[in-house]
């Protein structure tokens, strides 16, 4: 059993849903990451998403874009993030870490070669943003060879068709994208995404996390209510420029979001989850 299923499952057994941060690697330099790694596990993180830093960040809205930019000047590479994710495994062998990027650093240093390096720096699951499950065969099988969970997301538009092609080749968990739009953008409508999540879960026993929207504790409590996972990005990532002066702050200050959402979640009865 992987980390991610592992820890999916000791959740369904206590009854709770997984909190899922994201946050830029390098942002907004690079000794910052691990810190904030270990600091939001700390607080309440069941599972890591560490964002790629990229040139073209098309998914993402200007907060997860801007911190991308913040990274990049400090060249941060596929390289730098796979050894942050091994510096974080020497004191946490537990949390499980999925990178979240786009194709093109994966494509320059080959798949079979970042898979296998990926593993062994203690990586869990890897979202490729802009690789549909049409041209992701090669990449996917790459990862499975290494025991990598390939996670692919699902939106606002998708049809039971493409709900039935990604469960064929996911694994870890489904990436449910709440909004049309980029990270960071419109207002959440909960009832809209119990609905869909309801609709996916006749699609697949993977877990189903929502990202995209959730920008405080009320409405991670709101989500968790109705998804296996609430993945939060662009709340955390926002309060990073606030902190440029002040780097050593960055931790705490994301951390203590977190805890709050945490709470929130956890202090609201949710329905059972039907991931198996």
């Amino acid at each position: 059993m992987s980390r991610i299923a592992g820890r999916f499952a000791e959740l369904r057994a206590t009854g709770r849903k997984a909190l899922i941060p994201f946050v830029t690697a390098g942002d907004p330099e690079p000794g910052v990451t691990v810190p904030l790694m270990h600091a939001l596990a700390a607080a309440g993180a069941d599972i890591l998403e560490l964002g790629v830093p990229f040139s073209d960040p098309m998914a993402d809205g200007p907060v997860i874009q801007a911190a991308c930019e913040r990274a990049l000047i400090h060249h941060t590479s596929l390289r730098n993030v796979l050894e942050m994710v091994r510096e974080f495994r020497t004191r946490d062998a537990d949390t499980p870490v999925v990178l979240m990027g786009y194709l093109n650093p994966i494509e320059v240093m080959g798949y079979e070669t970042f898979a296998h390096a990926a593993a062994k720096a203690g990586v869990d699951g890897v979202l490729t943003v802009d690789l549909p499950p049409e041209e992701a065969h090669d990449l996917v099988q790459a990862l499975q060879s290494e025991t990598l969970d390939p996670i692919f997301l699902l939106s606002p538009t998708s049809s039971g068709a493409r709900m039935d092609r990604i469960s064929a080749v996911a694994s870890g968990f489904i990436y449910y994208v709440s909004i049309k739009g980029v990270t960071g953008s419109s207002q959440l409508d909960v009832s809209a995404v119990a609905t869909k999540v309801t609709e996916i879960r006749g699609h697949t026993g993977l877990p189903v996390g929502v990202g995209f929207g959730i920008r405080d504790a009320e409405a991670a409590a709101q989500v968790a209510a109705v998804a296996d996972a609430v993945v939060v990005g662009s709340a955390l990532v926002s309060r990073v420029p606030e902190l440029l002066a002040t780097p050593d702050r960055i931790s705490e200050t994301l951390a203590a979001v977190l805890a709050e959402m945490r709470a929130a979640m956890d202090a609201v009865p949710h329905q059972a989850a039907s991931a198996g």
